[in-house]
C-alpha cells in the first residue's frame, strides 16, 4: 500500500465582507471586510508511485483551474452572511440582482465555517471533475494575526439541512454556487 507522500498546495487571495450577528462582538456585527488568503492542501485519492514518465500526482494547471475559477469568480468580493441574517431579505426585495454575490453559511460566516465550507466545496469540485485529488486541509488567513486551519470532516460541522431545502447545499455541489437562494 502506498501512502500519500506528495501534497499539492495552492494559495489564493480574495477580498470579502461579512458580519457576525450571533456573537457578542459589536465590531463584527457591522459589515466589514478582509483581504484573505486561502491555502488548500491536496493529496491523491488513490496514492500511487510516480510513473517514471510524467512523474506528477496531477498537473498543477489541471488541479487548480476550477478551484481558482470558483475563488476568483464567485468568492472574491462576495458578501458572506448567516442564513439567518436579515440583510438577505433586503437583497431579495431591493437588489435581487446581487443575490448571486452573497455567500451564505449555516450560522455566522466565521473563518471556521468558511474553512469547512471551502473544504467541502473543493472536494465536490474535484469529484465532479473525477480528479485524482482530494482536499485534506484548508487554511484561511483572515488577518496577518488570525488564521484558521481545518483538517476535519466538513459534514461534522455544517448543517446540510440549514434551509430545509431538498438536495445538497451549495458547498456539497460540484458547481460554482456560493448560496442556495
Amino acid at each position: 500500500m502506498t501512502t500519500n507522500e506528495f501534497t499539492l498546495l495552492f494559495r489564493r487571495r480574495f477580498s470579502m465582507a461579512h458580519r457576525l450577528i450571533a456573537g457578542e462582538s459589536v465590531k463584527c456585527a457591522v459589515p466589514h471586510g478582509h483581504n484573505e488568503t486561502v491555502s488548500v492542501k491536496l493529496e491523491a485519492v488513490d496514492p500511487a508511485p510516480l510513473d517514471g514518465a510524467a512523474n506528477m500526482v496531477e498537473s498543477f494547471a489541471r488541479a487548480k483551474a476550477t478551484w481558482h475559477r470558483w475563488i476568483d469568480g464567485h468568492v472574491d468580493h462576495a458578501l458572506q452572511l448567516s442564513h439567518r441574517d436579515p440583510l438577505i431579505g433586503y437583497f431579495r426585495e431591493h437588489e435581487p440582482e446581487k443575490l448571486p454575490m452573497l455567500l451564505i453559511t449555516p450560522g455566522d460566516p466565521t473563518t471556521e465555517a468558511l474553512a469547512a465550507c471551502m473544504m467541502a466545496k473543493a472536494n465536490a469540485l474535484f469529484a465532479a471533475e473525477t480528479s485524482p485529488l482530494r482536499c485534506v486541509e484548508v487554511e484561511i488567513e483572515e488577518t496577518p494575526t488570525n488564521t484558521v486551519i481545518f483538517r476535519g470532516v466538513p459534514e461534522h460541522h455544517l448543517d446540510a439541512g440549514y434551509l430545509g431545502l431538498p438536495g445538497a447545499p451549495w458547498w456539497l455541489r460540484g458547481d460554482m454556487s456560493i448560496n442556495d437562494l
